[in-house]
């Protein structure tokens, strides 16, 4: 059987990724998700992180707008996945950029 995928998802505590991150988890992925290190302090997500972790989850701190830390975060997985809210579509770019200089992502 080969082995399952090492999976990243973007935008893991928002509406759709908090459904995203747990899903992937239960199928047996090694799973993790992007986080920005400011978001620790938020206790609306601290319970969330928890509960991220304590599923097998790994947490990568970076931010979205910090490329060097996206593409430190991609190289250590095979997939990712982007759930970021509306309000960040438009930059997509960066997510791709990201990908492209990591180099490992299955396509």
């Amino acid at each position: 059987m080969s082995e399952k995928s090492k999976i990243l998802i973007i935008g893991g505590t928002g509406k759709i990724g908090k459904f995203i991150v747990p899903a992937s988890a239960r199928s047996g992925h090694p799973t993790f998700s992007l986080v920005r290190e400011c978001g620790l302090s938020n206790p609306a997500k601290s319970e969330l992180f928890e509960s991220y972790k304590s599923s097998g989850v790994t947490l990568l701190y970076g931010d979205l707008y910090d490329h060097e830390s996206s593409v430190k975060a991609i190289k250590q997985v095979d997939l990712v996945i982007s759930s970021v809210g509306h309000m960040l579509l438009p930059y997509q770019d960066r997510i791709i950029a990201a990908i492209k200089e990591a180099g490992n992502v299955k396509i």
